[in-house]
């Protein structure tokens, strides 16, 4: 590729044979559409079926396709650190590779990273989600909220964040916690952010890892380390923001200076 890769989607994949093709060729098809020169990093996590064969054939045939393999599957967190470690674009995106996300429907918001750090993507159409879904999705919020003092309205979904923000967070969560990990420890060391409304779509097939025993149990481990964190080692507010975000621009800025660029 001659041009410089921008954007990186990672997109963690365990056993979806069935939507990763679709999931690969939605991201690329909206990066075509919107402009962006971006590349698909998929994360093997260690599926047992055709999902790691499916990535390599897709990345034979189009170079902005690339593929990690684990040997066992290590979680959903684990998988985007590693994403975010080999990526070569500037900005992270993760998009699951179950394909229930609509990669137009984050993308269309690329361009507001020229203000701030973090774009972040709430579900307005909940009705393709359960009663059930959206009544833990609700307290599980009201507890973030009222917990660190933010007000959040989604903190799992595809996200874009500015790469080297990333890069110098003190701590990675690895379990299914660690999106709400990255924004509240972000948001409270003062990064500038936008939330925007976002279209959820049906699953075509296989099941959600997203809400099981396994599962509740990372988020309830996160969340005990993050309260430690915050209360008793609140070491973020004190760092330096990272040099080419545009929170560190804007704390830098003469008042009435670029105004009219």
């Amino acid at each position: 590729m001659t041009a410089d890769i921008v954007l990186t989607v990672v997109m963690p994949a365990l056993n979806e044979e069935r939507n990763l093709r679709a999931a690969v060729s939605n991201a690329r098809a909206a990066m075509d559409d919107l402009g962006i020169v971006g590349e698909v990093l998929v994360i093997n996590d260690g599926s047992a079926d055709a999902t790691g064969a499916i990535a390599e054939e897709m990345g034979k045939a189009d170079p902005r396709v690339r593929c990690i393999h684990h040997a066992r599957p290590g979680g959903i967190g684990a998988a985007f650190w590693d994403g975010v470690d080999h990526a070569r674009g500037a900005v992270i995106c993760m998009l699951p590779g179950d394909n229930e996300n609509d990669p137009w429907e984050i993308f269309r918001y690329f361009g507001l990273l020229d203000h701030v750090d973090m774009v972040i993507p709430f579900v307005f159409n909940k009705e393709v989600r359960s009663l059930f879904r959206n009544a833990l999705s609700w307290v599980y919020r009201f507890i973030i909220n009222t917990t660190f003092f933010v007000n959040f309205n989604y903190t799992n979904g595809t996200v874009m964040y500015r790469k080297s923000l990333l890069l110098e967070l003190p701590f990675r969560s690895t379990g299914f916690f660690f999106q709400t990990d990255i924004l509240v420890r972000s948001a409270k060391r003062g990064y500038l952010f936008a939330e925007v409304p976002y279209r959820l779509g049906m699953r075509k097939g296989g099941v959600s890892k997203a809400v099981t025993f396994p599962s509740l149990f990372q988020v309830c481990r996160g969340y005990l380390r993050l309260v430690r964190d915050m209360n008793f080692h609140p070491r973020g507010a004190a760092l330096p923001f990272a040099g080419d975000s545009r929170t560190a621009m804007r704390h830098e800025q003469v008042p009435g200076e670029n105004r009219h660029r």
